[in-house]
Formats: C-alpha cells, sequence, structure tokens
C-alpha cells in the first residue's frame, strides 16, 4: 500500500532521486537535462553570511533562495554573490539565470543587477506578495 506523508526534512537520498528522475525523463523525451543543484555561500572568516541556492537544468540557472545576514546587508555581498553565479555558469551551455522575489523583498537590486522582468503576479490582498520572475540572459565570449 502507498503512504504519502509531509515533511519538513530533506532526507538523505531524496536529492539524488530528484536529480535521478529529472535527467532520465528528459532523455527519455530526447532533451538534455543536466539537473543539477548548487549552493554559494559567503563567509567572513568562518562565519556563513549569505547562502544563494538553486538548480541547473535544461538550458538554466534557476536561484531558489538567496539571503544575506542583515548586519551584511548593502556591502556589496549580494552583488557579488550574483556575480559569482554569472561567472560560474557562462560559457557552460546555459541561456539565462531565472529567480523569482517578492514585492517586499528585493526586485530592485535584482533589476540593479541586469535582471528584466519577464511577469509581475499582483497579489490584491497584500501587495507587498505581489511576485516578480526576473531573467537575465547569460552572452557567451
Amino acid at each position: 500500500m502507498v503512504s504519502i506523508e509531509f515533511t519538513q526534512n530533506f532526507e538523505v537520498g531524496l536529492g539524488e532521486i530528484i536529480d535521478s528522475e529529472f535527467n532520465k525523463f528528459a532523455e527519455e523525451n530526447h532533451v538534455q537535462c543536466d539537473y543539477s543543484p548548487f549552493c554559494f555561500v559567503a563567509r567572513d572568516s568562518n562565519r556563513i553570511i549569505g547562502v544563494l541556492t538553486g538548480h541547473t537544468y535544461y538550458n538554466e540557472v534557476h536561484i531558489s533562495d538567496f539571503i544575506i545576514l542583515k548586519a551584511y546587508r548593502k556591502k556589496c555581498i549580494g552583488g557579488s554573490m550574483l556575480s559569482a553565479v554569472e561567472a560560474h555558469y557562462k560559457d557552460k551551455g546555459f541561456e539565462n539565470i531565472n529567480l523569482s522575489t517578492y514585492a517586499f523583498q528585493a526586485p530592485a537590486f535584482y533589476e540593479k543587477h541586469g535582471f528584466q522582468t519577464e511577469f509581475i503576479r499582483e497579489n490584491a490582498k497584500n501587495p507587498k506578495l505581489t511576485k516578480y520572475f526576473f531573467i537575465k540572459h547569460l552572452t557567451t565570449s
């Protein structure tokens, strides 16, 4: 009998299943997926002060989570982390970096760093939760 459970703990092995199955399904459909998670970490000495996570798949780099500790914000660390992502994936066959953010978070920050708004999903009940979808095209040398 199949059971379905909710968990907030990402068990060992789940990531491998996700990566493997995404890639197998793409291959069955004659598409190269290369689904792979990534993480960039900013440190001040040994202290973690920023984390940026995401996945690559198909021809895209998708940023999922991005946070800089409050004491380190507005010190160009976030921009440096975005630049590190771009430098890492440039000239490796990826066409763009994409992400989403809410109105209360960082739309202006992403625009400042060359991201273009693709779509805005308005939230009528709480405008702070209006969601912005961004893209930045990677140019090849």
